[in-house]
This record gives structure tokens, C-alpha cells and sequence, in this order.
């Protein structure tokens, strides 16, 4: 889990570098810490597997990074924007289908 966190303190860091535009990405945001959200009340309620949890949290990971290259020039176009809502919405339903499967944490 710690290196999600670090992750997500990079993407933070790189975020807060670009205008206020390429900040503005509230619902991106609130989608990312929402999905964490599901990520870990999956794992401490056995629904998820310490596997699927490194698994889901990888690629929570690599979401949050595209993120951050998405603000790095300081503009977030319609295409990037786009594109997280595309991953964002991949990775929404991955976290449905682990938790939801029979796949159980012991």
C-alpha cells in the first residue's frame, strides 16, 4: 500500500507544477480516491484477495500516473481527459467484478 501512496504523493506533486487548468480536474480526482476507497474497504472486508488487491492497486497506480502526465504540460486536453475517464471507468468495473466474485481473502 505504501507505494500506491507514494504514487499518488508524486502525482499530487507533479499536479500541483501545471496552471489551474490542468488542475481542475475534480471529478478525475474524486473518481481516483473514490475507487482507492473501494480498493481498500474490499481488502479489509475479505471481498478482495491480497492478490486482487496488488493487482487493483497497480493499476490504480498506473491510472494516477497517467494522470500526472496528463498535467504535465500544464493543459489537459478533451482527448486526455477522455482517456482518464476511459481507464477510470476499466478500472471501476475490475474493482466491481473482484469484490463480487468468489474469491475470498482467509
Amino acid at each position: 500500500m505504501s507505494i500506491r501512496y507514494l504514487a499518488l504523493a508524486v502525482a499530487m506533486a507533479l499536479g500541483s507544477l501545471g496552471s489551474a487548468q490542468a488542475q481542475d480536474m475534480p471529478r478525475v480526482d474524486q473518481r481516483q480516491a473514490n475507487q482507492e476507497r473501494r480498493i481498500d474497504q474490499g481488502a479489509a472486508s475479505g471481498e478482495l484477495t491480497p492478490r486482487e488487491t496488488a493487482r487493483l492497486e497497480h493499476r490504480q497506480n498506473h491510472v494516477a500516473a497517467a494522470e500526472a502526465h496528463a498535467k504535465a504540460d500544464g493543459q489537459v486536453s478533451r482527448r486526455e481527459r477522455a482517456r482518464m475517464h476511459v481507464m477510470q471507468d476499466r478500472e471501476s468495473r475490475s474493482i466491481h467484478r473482484q469484490k463480487h466474485d468468489r474469491q475470498r481473502a482467509h
